[in-house]
C-alpha cells in the first residue's frame, strides 16, 4: 500500500504501534546494557516514557497531525525517565515543532519533522556521544531528508528510515569502543529502531505481536511512587484538595477578546492553588494545579478556548484511602528556606539520607528511574523557597535537570551519580549560604568521594580486559569494573584493595538487603586488621541489587 499524507489518525496509530512494539521488546533492550549488572534499564525507561506519551495521544482523539504530535511530545516530556527517556522526549519534541501546525504531512513534511527532532535532541545534550541513540536518530534523519527528494510515498520513505536506522545501529560498536568490546549494539539506539519499526508497521497496516506482559509496568511504578509520596504528609495537611488537570484548545475568536499570555495565566492560577504546571504552545495550553476551587480554574481557561481532557480528583479522599487519616500533625503554614530532594532505593538508605537532612527521598534508582514528573512533584512537595536536587545516579541526572526547568521553584541540581556522593554533598550543605554557593560547595564535596559497589553479573562478557562469568560477583569503582570472583567476600577484598590508599581516612559501608549482620561483622574485622588507620562507619542501607556500597574519603 502507499500513503501520500499522514493525518492525525494515522500518526496516532503510528505512535501507539511504536509504543506497543517497544513494550514487547523492553526486556530485550534492557539486556543490551553494557555492564552485565542486574540494572540494565534502558528498555524499561524508554518504555515508560513512550507509554506516557502514547497515553496523552490516546486521550486526544484528533485527526490533526500537529495536535497529535504536540500531545505526544508533552506526554513524553513529563513521563521521561533516565537519560534514554529524556533524549527520546527531546527527539519527539523537535519532531512536533518541525510540523509547523500542519494538519497532514507529506513525505517531505514528515522528513523535515524527523530531522528537526535530531537537532533538538543534540541541543539538549551538553556533550553528545556518537555511537548512541543520537547517532541512530541523526543517520535516520539524514536519510529521511535525502530520500524525500524523490520518494513521495511515505511508506517507502519510512522503509528507508528504518533501514538506515538499523544500519546505523549496527555501526554503533564501531563508534563506541566499549560496545564493540562487550559485543552489543547501543541499547538506546535499539529502542529508537524498535519505535520506528512500529511506525512502519502502522503505515503498512501490519499487526504487531500481542504484548506478552500481564502487568502494565507504568501502572506498577506509578502505584509504588504514589504510595511513597503520600507518606510525606497527612490528610489534614492538604491545603488544596482537588487535583485539577485540563487542556484548553485555543480559539481565535476568544483570543481576539482575551489574548493569551502564559506568564500572566500562570500567575492567575497560582493565586488559586499550588503544585502548578502550565505548558503551552501555539494550539493548546495544558494545566495541572491543586486547588480548592477547580471550577474557577476551568473558567479562567475557558477565556482562551474550549476545554478538553478535564480531570478533577479529590486528593483528601485518595490520600485517606492510601495511608489512612492522620489528622494530628500541624498544618504547614509557610515555605521553608531550604529543602534537599534526593533519590535512593532501600528503607535504610532512605532513613539515613533523611537523618542527614534530606527533606524528600524519592523511591528510585538503578531499576526504577523516577520520571521528570516524579522529581517535579517531589520538588513541589518539599515546600521550600530553594530546593537542591541530588539525583545520585547518572541515569537520573537529565530527568532532574528537566524537572528543574519545568517547575516554578528556585532549584539547583548537584550532579551526584552515586549514593556516597549524595551523602557527601548533603554534609557539605550550609543553610547560611545562598543556593548558588551551596550548589558549588556540594559539587566540590561529591567529587572528593570514591564509590565502590558489589553486585553480580547477569551474563557472560568481557569488558575493559576483564573476563566476567554469569553469576560471578563484580567490584565496581566509580563506574569501572575492577574485580570479579565467584566468591563475594573475595570480590570485596579485591575491590577494597583498589579503593583504599594511604591518604584515605574514612570508609563507610552501606550493606544491602541480601547481607546478614554476621557477614558485616566479619568484613569489619578484616578491614580493621588490614587497614589499621582507616575509620569505619557502617549503615544498613537495605538496598537491592548491590550487596555493598562503599564510600572512601
Amino acid at each position: 500500500m502507499t500513503v501520500q499524507k499522514i493525518d492525525g489518525a494515522i500518526l496516532t496509530q503510528m505512535i501507539l504501534n511504536g509504543a506497543h512494539h517497544l513494550t514487547n521488546n523492553a526486556k530485550k533492550i534492557d539486556a543490551l546494557n553494557v555492564f552485565p549488572v542486574p540494572d540494565g534499564d534502558t528498555g524499561t525507561n524508554m518504555n515508560l516514557s513512550m507509554t506516557s506519551g502514547a497515553n496523552e495521544v490516546r486521550k486526544l482523539n484528533s485527526d490533526h497531525a500537529s495536535e497529535v504530535a504536540n500531545a505526544f511530545s508533552k506526554g513524553l516530556l513529563m513521563g521521561a525517565r533516565g537519560n534514554s527517556g529524556v533524549i527520546l522526549s527531546q527527539i519527539f519534541r523537535g519532531f512536533a515543532k518541525g510540523m509547523e501546525k500542519k494538519q497532514a504531512l507529506t513525505a517531505e513534511d514528515f522528513a523535515v519533522a524527523v530531522d528537526a527532532g535530531v537537532k533538538t535532541a543534540y541541543k539538549a545534550v551538553m556533550k553528545p556521544v556518537e555511537g548512541t541513540i543520537l547517532t541512530v536518530a541523526k543517520d535516520a534523519g539524514k536519510e529521511a531528508m535525502d530520500a524525500c527528494k524523490t520518494e513521495k510515498d511515505i511508506v517507502g520513505l519510512m522503509e528507508k528510515i528504518v533501514a538506515e536506522a538499523k544500519a546505523s545501529l549496527k555501526r554503533t560498536p564501531d563508534l563506541l569502543p566499549v560496545l564493540k568490546e562487550v559485543g552489543v549494539v547501543d541499547s538506546g539506539g535499539q529502542g529508537l529502531v524498535t519505535i520506528y519499526e512500529g511506525f512502519l508497521a502502522a503505515l503498512k497496516g501490519e499487526e504487531l505481536p500481542e504484548n506478552s506482559s500481564e502487568i502494565d509496568m507504568e501502572d506498577m511504578v506509578n502505584a509504588e511512587h504514589h504510595k511513597v509520596t503520600q507518606d510525606f504528609m497527612d490528610t489534614s495537611e492538604i491545603e488544596f484538595g482537588y487535583c485539577t488537570e485540563f487542556m484548553v484548545k485555543f480559539e481565535e475568536e476568544k483570543l481576539a477578546e482575551s489574548p493569551f499570555n502564559e506568564e500572566e495565566f500562570r500567575n492567575e492560577l497560582s493565586e488559586l492553588g499550588d503544585s502548578l504546571l502550565v505548558v503551552s504552545d501555539d494550539d493548546i495550553v495544558k494545566v495541572h494545579v491543586h486547588s480548592e476551587t477547580p471550577g474557577t480554574c476551568l473558567t479562567l481557561g475557558q477565556r482562551y478556548g474550549s476545554l478538553i481532557n478535564m480531570k478533577i480528583e479529590n486528593m483528601r479522599e485518595q490520600h485517606t484511602a492510601i495511608v489512612g487519616d492522620k489528622s494530628n500533625k500541624t498544618l504547614v503554614d509557610k515555605k521553608k528556606e531550604y529543602a534537599i530532594v534526593t533519590v535512593a532505593m532501600g528503607k535504610g538508605m532512605k532513613e539515613l539520607l533523611e537523618s542527614l537532612g534530606a527533606s524528600v527521598v524519592i523511591e528510585g534508582g538503578q531499576t526504577m528511574n523516577p520520571s521528570t514528573q516524579d522529581i517535579a512533584d517531589a520538588i513541589q512537595q518539599a515546600n521550600a523557597k530553594n530546593i537542591i536536587v541530588l539525583p545520585n545516579n547518572k541515569n537520573i541526572r537529565m530527568a532532574a535537570d528537566q524537572a528543574a526547568e519545568v517547575v516554578e521553584e528556585n532549584v539547583a541540581v548537584v550532579p551526584t551519580t552515586t549514593i556516597p556522593q549524595g551523602i557527601s554533598a548533603i554534609l557539605a550543605f550550609h543553610p547560611d549560604l545562598d543556593i548558588q554557593a551551596n550548589q558549588q560547595a556540594m559539587d566540590e564535596a561529591r567529587k572528593q568521594v570514591k564509590t565502590g559497589q558489589i553486585t553480580y553479573a547477569v551474563r557472560d562478557t568481557q569488558i575493559e580486559g576483564i573476563t566476567i562469568d554469569k553469576g560471578n560477583f563484580m567490584g565496581i569503582l566509580d563506574g569501572n569494573i575492577k574485580s570479579t570472583h565467584p566468591d563475594k567476600e573475595e570480590t570485596v577484598k579485591l575491590l577494597l584493595k583498589e579503593m583504599i590508599s594511604e591518604d584515605d581516612e574514612i570508609l563507610t559501608i552501606l550493606y544491602g538487603e541480601d547481607i546478614h549482620s554476621d557477614e558485616v561483622d566479619q568484613l569489619v574485622d578484616y578491614i580493621e586488621e588490614t587497614y589499621e588507620d582507616i575509620e569505619i562507619e557502617v549503615h544498613n542501607g537495605n538496598q537491592p541489587i548491590y550487596s555493598y556500597i562503599f564510600s572512601v574519603e
